[in-house]
């Protein structure tokens, strides 16, 4: 598959995971995710924001005045335009971070698990009720074991992403 990923870094004295890495993570929940409808090409975007951009947004576009860890904006465009793109992610890096810490993941880890789960996300996968939830941290949990990271909810409640 041909993976377009436009990466910008807005958040300045943050660690932020190398830009083959991000594509590694995203390409990997394609693939399992089934972007099969997508076609051989897939583009998306991913801005890495610090907290006050991340709580304006979240604020906005989901009515929670707080930063959060990951928004996905899935691209809303006409079928027949037969278009790959699929959105953009938004990812707060200060949060990640502290919720690597909190969690006692490493700072790699966490980063894969949110470039998955909002990748997930843009492909349609959500997690507000319970079966579906279940369906995709399954999903998630099996892709990122195949890329050699721990289970990302073994013995964590689930955080807030989207």
């Amino acid at each position: 598959m041909n993976l377009d990923i436009d990466v910008q870094v807005a958040s300045h004295g943050d660690r932020v995971p190398d830009p083959s890495q991000i594509r590694r993570w995203v390409a990997a929940a394609l693939q399992a995710g089934g972007s099969g409808h997508l076609g051989e090409e897939a583009q998306l975007s991913v801005r890495i924001v610090g907290d006050e951009e991340s709580r304006r947004l979240n604020r906005r576009y989901r009515a929670s005045d707080k930063p959060t860890n990951v928004l996905s904006f899935p691209a809303d465009l006409p079928a027949e335009l037969h278009l790959p793109l699929l959105g953009d992610l938004v990812i707060c890096a200060p949060l990640v971070d502290r919720e690597a810490r909190q969690q006692h993941k490493t700072a790699e880890a966490h980063w894969a698990h949110m470039l998955v789960h909002g990748t997930l996300h843009l492909l349609g996968y959500d997690h507000i009720e319970e079966p579906e939830a279940l369906a995709m941290e399954t999903l998630e949990t099996r892709i990122l074991r195949d890329l050699n990271y721990p289970a990302p909810y073994a013995a964590y409640p689930q955080t807030d992403h989207h």
